[in-house]
């Protein structure tokens, strides 16, 4: 039975048409996935989104423009009775050369083109790296 809400909140950073990714070991899964994270009480998507960067990457960044809100039903991979809800921005990084990776799960970061497949295995990030493909290389 779903009994909670989960509210993620995501970037989509792209330079010279990639889209930088993390690797990152959750639950026992590898997954590759867009940066990000859980919202948490009391703060807005943008103060979410701008203290995962800090959080986990050491970085700041210039949120531009909202990119995506999923709007069906999906339940989260990891604890079957939350509901997730997804919301993805655009955004720039200000001081890339101070990336330093702060949370152990993740393994590594990576620029993946916009023009390859899409290697993303959750299906929220899957859907935005197809949108990217159609905004920007179009």
């Amino acid at each position: 039975m779903i009994d909670k809400i989960n509210i993620r909140v995501y970037a989509l950073c792209i330079k010279d048409n990639k889209v930088l990714a993390l690797h990152e070991e959750y639950a026992g899964d590898h997954l590759l996935k867009l940066p990000g994270g859980g919202l948490e009480f009391g703060e807005s998507t943008l103060e979410c989104l701008k203290r995962e960067f800090q959080e986990e990457l050491n970085l700041e960044i210039e949120i531009k423009d909202h990119f995506y809100t999923q709007d069906d039903f999906l339940v989260s991979r990891f604890r079957d009775n939350e509901q997730l809800i997804t919301i993805y921005y655009l955004a720039e990084i200000l001081n890339e050369e101070d990336l330093l990776i702060l949370d152990p799960c993740i393994e590594k970061t990576e620029w993946i083109p916009l023009e390859g497949e899409n290697p993303f295995p959750l299906p929220i990030d899957k859907r935005v790296f197809d949108i990217a493909k159609q905004k920007f290389l179009n």
